[in-house]
């Protein structure tokens, strides 16, 4: 019998390992801001000659800069480094039906310039050129060069499909259906350009900045016009096989009439149920009707008695939505998003939490967003700059 021996593990080859340090040190800079020489390899454990090697290489490659020196310790002033915020450029974008929104970004994150450009009305043919020129106009706002921007990020309410490339769930943008859309805005705008659901957009940036920082197990609801969710297992995304992972907008819910033929009929289900439309209609019930879904939350705060009741009685439709969603998911934690929740604020919050608890075995928590601005917009940038930071990062 021929006795075999497990072989050890090789061990990293010298390009490997800097580039493992490089990255490591990158990624402290961008969470912490300047550091030092000293401070760097404290947080790295490499020793003063290696780290000064490494921020020697980080800055020949354009990385890193100088950016003055510490004060104020015992011993000679260090000099402390940064990333170099010309080391790339991103954009996100947030499409709705009534309007395009951009913002650009530099390697570390800082938002350079935003720009709107309202299309209600607009022609669809013009769809591409449209959101080329609306880039373009940011990215000169923004004081960068043309072609300078790595990584754009698009955010629309529909679900591309991850096999045909064609835009599902969104019948209400007019000249989003091309198979080709994808690399008809590559060339228009002349940067890699991926499209993602905006809901699941919302959910990245929660999860880096806002209500579920920290989380890895949470479902974000939006209710705004629409109704979405985004699923996030083990701390990634859950966007299905056909890339519609949190349609609930037809989901078959008590107190809302059945879809029995989604691909042609749009009204019914959750969307019935809580979407603006449905927020008005009810809080028309109330004696307290607005323009708006959420003009009409912020009346029925301020109305004692039937705002109240209107209020009570729109979580508990959101909750019999969450409740089937979290017998499912069974998720960490639940975040409210869109126009209808942030209306509410934290009177519809502690609602939502109280109903959701009595109909729902799983009782995770409810929070309210944390952010602010286009939580959609903040989502797109989030993923460019992930994806640009791969790419730049790892090929000095």
């Amino acid at each position: 019998m021929t006795k075999t021996t497990a072989k050890a593990p090789l061990a990293g080859t010298p390009s490997l390992l800097r580039a493992i340090n490089d990255r490591a040190a990158l990624e402290l800079l961008l969470e912490n801001g300047p550091l030092s020489r000293t401070q760097i390899g404290t947080l790295t454990g490499l020793s003063k000659p290696t780290a000064s090697q490494l921020l020697a290489r980080l800055e020949a490659a354009g990385l890193v800069l100088p950016v003055g020196t510490t004060a104020g310790g015992p011993g000679p002033n260090a000099q402390l480094y940064q990333v170099n915020p010309a080391a790339g450029y991103v954009a996100g974008v947030d499409v709705t039906a009534t309007g395009i929104r951009v913002a650009v970004a530099d390697i570390t994150g800082s938002t350079l310039a935003e720009h709107v450009v309202p299309v209600k009305g607009a022609p669809a043919a013009g769809t591409v050129p449209r959101v080329a020129a609306a880039v373009a106009d940011t990215v000169r706002a923004a004081g960068i060069g043309e072609g300078a921007l790595h990584t754009v990020v698009i955010g629309v309410s529909g679900a591309p499909d991850p096999v045909t490339g064609k835009l599902r769930y969104a019948s209400h943008l007019a000249g989003w259906h091309s198979p080709t859309l994808v690399e008809e805005l590559t060339g228009e705008i002349g940067a890699p350009v991926s499209i993602e659901n905006d809901v699941n957009l919302a959910a990245v940036a929660e999860q880096a900045s806002g209500a579920a920082r920290g989380s890895e197990d949470f479902v974000l609801l939006w209710a705004g016009a629409g109704i979405g969710a985004a699923i996030v297992i083990a701390g990634r995304l859950h966007r299905g096989f056909t890339g519609g992972a949190g349609e609930v907008g037809y989901m078959p819910v008590p107190g809302s009439p059945v879809v029995r033929d989604v691909r042609r009929r749009n009204f019914g289900g959750f969307q019935d149920l809580v979407g603006a439309a449905a927020v008005r209609a009810l809080a028309r019930e109330h004696g307290l009707g607005a323009p708006t879904a959420e003009e009409t939350i912020a009346k029925a705060l301020a109305t004692p008695g039937a705002g109240e009741e209107f209020l009570r009685e729109l979580a508990g439709r959101i909750a019999v939505g969450l409740a089937v969603i979290v017998a499912v998911v069974d998720p960490e934690l639940v975040v409210l998003s869109g126009g209808v929740p942030s209306a509410g604020g934290e009177h519809l919050r502690a609602l939502v939490q109280e109903e959701l608890a009595r109909l729902s075995i799983a009782r995770p928590e409810v929070r309210s967003s944390a952010l602010a601005g286009s939580p959609v917009l903040l989502g797109a940038l989030q993923r460019a700059l992930a994806a640009a930071r791969e790419a730049v990062f790892s090929t000095h």
